[in-house]
């Protein structure tokens, strides 16, 4: 059986892996082959409806905790956590095979879209190994200990879901394909 203790450290060296990735793949360190399949192109609207799905998924999970429906809640967050396995696989993919989109927009719209873009990147790598310890906190039925962390969890997971979306909507009349 694996301590608490175990989990947490396994639980950090996996999001500062993901961490990297992503950093590696946005400073294009590793360069792509220059021939790849076209449904690449598509990957950004697909993050963007997983991340939709996740956010209504999230919003339902909320309620049913509320309504002591514990196996509902269990069920919409395992599907929450596969949906967002699922779109960090497509979103790994996107960027490794395409470059960067420089936002269009300007004045106010840029410094709107920066903010939302920026807290978007700062708390999906804060939220992560939060996600992480609340699932094993609640599978493991450490119920107290998964309430003290999904009040963190919860807001800023919801959150992430939802600022993907709009920074899909900002960005998508820029992407030059």
């Amino acid at each position: 059986m694996l301590s608490d203790k175990t989990i947490f450290r396994l639980v950090m060296v996996l999001s500062i892996i993901v961490f990297l990735l992503v950093v590696v793949l946005n400073k294009r360190l590793i360069e792509p082959p220059a021939d790849f399949p076209s449904f690449i192109y598509k990957l950004p609207l697909l993050n963007a409806i997983i991340n939709a799905c996740c956010s209504i998924l999230l919003i339902l999970s909320y309620r049913a905790i509320r309504a002591k429906k514990i196996d509902l809640h269990k069920k919409l967050n395992l599907t929450a956590f596969a949906l967002s396995a699922v779109f960090l696989i497509s979103y790994v993919n996107y960027h490794f095979f395409v470059e960067h989109t420089l936002y269009g927009g300007e004045g106010i719209m840029e410094l709107l879209y920066k903010l939302i873009l920026f807290s978007h990147i700062v708390l999906a790598a804060v939220v992560l190994p939060l996600i992480l310890m609340s699932f094993w906190y609640g599978l493991k039925d450490k119920r107290e200990k998964h309430r003290k962390l999904v009040k963190w969890s919860f807001p800023i997971w919801l959150y992430v879901t939802l600022s993907g979306v709009i920074v899909y909507l900002m960005i998508s009349p820029y992407y030059p394909y």
